[in-house]
């Protein structure tokens, strides 16, 4: 089989590879469409994953269809149109023993620990699997997992149907918690970015929300003016790695100063530099800080709403290259990541 292949950093190769052998809880899966996400991005130039080890076939928002089964897999067979999380915990972790996935000490990713799905066939185990019906494209199919961050932020903010929100970020992660908002809250909804392209992109999609570009006006000041002086019931940080801005205070901080008092901070955004925060503006308002890692259950959710017609995937897709062209494509979002947002690999 070809897959794409992560050879050096900033290096991907189209070529030939082994195909998988499964397991027997494992399914052999042809992937129709792969995702490029914001890790993968990192992972490609040599940051923010040192467990990385290559050579490695990156990919972990995939789709496709299963070709062969493992003779245990029961609830599964082929020709089944299956989305993966890709998530692999211990299950003996204090947090695991919890239930609480996201938070395990030794967590691991198809295409960031294992090889992904940027090749034709990749393989996972049948626990793994969530079932794509017919009425979800396999576009659409290979945004289930990004998709599913946006749900579990929300629920990790136990968002409530009358919450004002304001979102931090509008890059691939916090377009899909806008998305993912909108089917909880029709209430007061901000974005927040320093990119006018992708500002635009989200009020494209969804023309009641509002729209600060934080370079050129005080986010802080603009949404107290948006909600009457009160501030938001929640903020999400979806910035990650950002530019301190001469005079702005920085993403975290803005979304604490942003927020009505025993309202709620959801930070998502990650990042290897120091965020410097004044915890009193958090301690004076009583607020609640909440971190969210990936997602821990929201498949099925997302995948729901996406049978409900309450999402927007087409909305994320700024360009679909097929497969062999992997390589154009990262140096695309590299180059111009103002136009270029959820990049699909075609296979």
């Amino acid at each position: 089989m070809k897959a794409a292949v992560l050879e050096k950093y900033g290096k991907i190769a189209w070529k030939e590879v082994p195909l998988p052998e499964i397991a027997g809880d494992e399914v052999l899966i042809k992937v129709r469409y792969a995702s490029i996400c914001g890790s993968d991005q990192h992972i490609f130039k040599g940051e923010f994953h040192p467990r990385t080890r290559l050579p490695l076939i990156p990919g972990h928002e995939f789709a496709g269809e299963i070709v062969d089964t493992g003779r245990t897999v029961k609830n599964f067979r082929k020709g089944d149109r299956v989305a993966v999380d890709p998530i692999i915990w211990c299950g003996k972790c204090p947090a695991c023993e919890r239930h609480h996935y996201p938070a395990c000490t030794t967590l691991k990713l198809i295409g960031v620990d294992l090889d992904g799905g940027f090749a034709e066939y990749v393989k996972a185990p049948e626990h793994m699997l969530f079932r794509v019906t017919s009425d979800i494209s396999d576009e659409q199919a290979a945004l289930v997992e990004v998709m599913s961050i946006g749900f579990h932020a929300c629920n990790r903010a136990s968002i409530e149907k009358n919450d004002s929100v304001a979102i931090w970020g509008t890059g691939k992660v916090g377009q899909c918690i806008l998305q993912a908002v909108r089917t909880k809250t029709l209430n007061t909804l901000i974005m927040v970015d320093v990119l006018d392209e992708r500002l635009e992109r989200a009020g494209k999609a969804y023309p009641d929300i509002h729209l600060i570009n934080a370079a050129k006006e005080d986010p802080v000041e603009k949404i107290r003016e948006i909600t009457g002086g009160r501030g938001v019931d929640i903020a999400f940080e979806a910035v990650g790695h950002f530019k301190e801005i001469p005079g702005k205070v920085n993403p975290v901080r803005g979304c604490i100063q942003s927020i009505r008092g025993a309202g709620k901070v959801c930070v998502l955004g990650l990042s290897d530099e120091v965020t410097p925060v004044l915890f009193k503006e958090l301690i004076w308002r009583e607020a609640m800080l909440i971190a969210s890692r990936v997602t821990h259950g929201e498949f099925a959710e997302t995948i729901e709403n996406l049978q409900k017609g309450t999402l927007k995937p087409d909305a994320l897709i700024s360009d679909v290259l097929t497969a062999d062209k992997a390589q154009e494509a990262f140096e695309m979002l590299g180059a111009e990541p103002e136009k270029h947002l959820k990049i699909l690999l075609k296979f």
